[in-house]
């Protein structure tokens, strides 16, 4: 059974995601982590629950979902997979870092990337890679159908969606992605997104005000 622990990181409240399973294998999901003080938060979970990190995962490569990627490389010798499309935000990192006040220390570039319809295997358990760009290229979810969970990254939020308005946003290709890739999910899948609290499908599917079906 995968079990899903939630550390908050960084001045933008980023949802770094820990995801194992019983073999202790785990997957770190946008690891967020900025400084030592967090990075050692990170560290103790790890350590606490007895488990072997082996994958490192970004949902998309804005700034603020990236900042643990150094201390995580170095620590746990893990190389970053994301999706191919986000290299420009890997390229920019310092640039865009730095127009919101962070310090970021140009890490390894991907090298592992990950494409729609992939499994990303740990232990006996996996997850299934979605393309679901509008906030920002390259962006993904990971959908397990087993338990019914998606890690929604900066898509889809409780009650409100992933900003359109940075660079290679889209207002328009954003909700496509969600009532393509998400919507066609069942209702009672869980939705662990970037930054706030969970919510499900079914839930944003009646409420949620930019998305909404009729």
């Amino acid at each position: 059974m995968i079990n899903i622990q939630k550390l908050v990181f960084n001045p933008f409240q980023v949802n770094t995601f820990v995801v194992s399973d019983e073999s202790r294998q785990c997957v770190l999901i946008d690891a967020a982590c900025y400084g030592d003080d967090e990075n050692r938060i990170l560290e103790d979970h790890i350590q606490k629950e007895k488990l072997v990190p082996v994958r490192l995962i970004y949902t998309h490569c804005h700034t603020d979902h990236i900042l643990g990627n150094t201390f995580v490389q170095e620590r746990y010798h893990l190389e970053p997979e994301v999706h191919p499309k986000g290299k420009l935000f890997w390229e920019m990192a310092k640039e865009f870092s730095s127009v919101f006040g962070l310090s970021y220390d140009g890490s390894m570039k991907p090298t592992r990337f990950l494409e729609e319809g992939d499994e990303v295997r740990f232990g006996s358990s996996s997850l299934r890679v979605l393309y679901t760009p509008g906030h920002a290229d390259g962006s993904i979810c990971l959908w397990n159908e087993t338990q019914q969970f998606v890690i929604a990254g900066d898509v889809l939020f409780y009650g409100s969606l992933g900003r359109a308005d940075l660079p290679t946003g889209n207002f328009e290709v954003l909700k496509d992605s969600i009532r393509q890739k998400l919507f066609t999910l069942p209702d009672e899948t869980v939705v662990y997104p970037g930054h706030g609290p969970q919510t499900t499908i079914g839930f944003e599917k009646r409420n949620n005000p930019f998305v909404a079906l009729d």
